[in-house]
């Protein structure tokens, strides 16, 4: 794997492997050199199958594509590998699977990966957090799936999860409609915690924000007693050298974050 991948660093099983995708070692050119995952990055389709190719043979296991649409729908990654091979993604932001040998993925350029597994590592699972999923509950949703693929009695089994590259608490600039959202989604025990993760942003009669994805996904694992979370320390806008991001190009890249286990 290129040098600049990051693999993360959490306490998963053994059994567990994931990685997450950076700009480095693909074919594509110009704004989405080089090796963008997605098929709508208005990239040369050619390109971006090599690279989905390259991704396969460096990690030995075929990903879970789907077609992200920024929801809360999760679906099993045995299902969506079937459909992406037919020509005939799933709508969905998640996917989780006990399967071996096949990686629940998801693409971002600002947005925020969670990756998650159960603490014997039976099952795996990936979600694409971007505010509007996060706020309706893809995270929430994600690990319940996981859970329900466990054998009976795991409906309360530990988790944990890895936040990945994604738009950084100093970058990510909201309009007050984005904060409604979360404080009106809040619990009464989350709404102190959902306000800290709102810091007031230039003109006061705009009512932005700085918004920090990281925090609030927090808050979500929390709801479903997630509370080994690792990762969190990237920032997509300010390292264009690394990462793809939406938000500063607009013209640009998807890099994957993928979760997969072994025999």
């Amino acid at each position: 794997m290129p040098a600049d991948w990051i693999v993360p660093d959490w306490p998963a099983p053994a059994n567990v492997r994931a990685v997450f995708t950076t700009r480095a070692g693909g074919v594509s050119q110009g704004p989405q050199a080089t090796f963008n995952l997605g098929a709508k990055a208005d990239d040369d389709p050619v390109a971006v199958r090599t690279n989905r190719a390259l991704l396969a043979a460096r990690t030995g296991v075929p990903s879970a594509w789907v077609a992200q649409v920024h929801g809360p729908r999760v679906v099993d990654a045995q299902d969506a590998h079937q459909a992406a091979d037919a020509g005939e993604p799933l709508q969905a932001d998640a996917s989780v699977t006990n399967a071996v040998a096949l990686a629940s993925t998801v693409m971002v350029a600002d947005c925020l990966p969670v990756l998650l597994c159960d603490s014997q590592g039976r099952a795996v699972g990936a979600a694409h957090a971007g505010w509007r999923g996060l706020c309706a509950g893809v995270i929430e949703q994600t690990v319940q799936a996981l859970r329900a693929r466990l054998p009976q009695g795991g409906a309360d089994a530990p988790v944990m999860a890895w936040l990945g590259p994604c738009i950084g608490p100093q970058a990510f600039e909201v309009g007050p409609e984005v904060r409604e959202a979360f404080l009106a989604a809040a619990t009464p025990e989350e709404r102190d915690a959902t306000k800290a993760a709102f810091v007031p942003h230039g003109d006061p009669d705009a009512g932005k924000s700085l918004a920090d994805l990281c925090a609030l996904a927090r808050l979500r694992l929390s709801r479903e007693g997630v509370t080994s979370v690792s990762g969190g320390l990237w920032c997509t806008v300010s390292d264009a050298a690394r990462f793809y991001s939406y938000r500063r190009d607009r013209t640009t890249g998807r890099m994957a974050a993928l979760v997969w286990r072994t025999a």
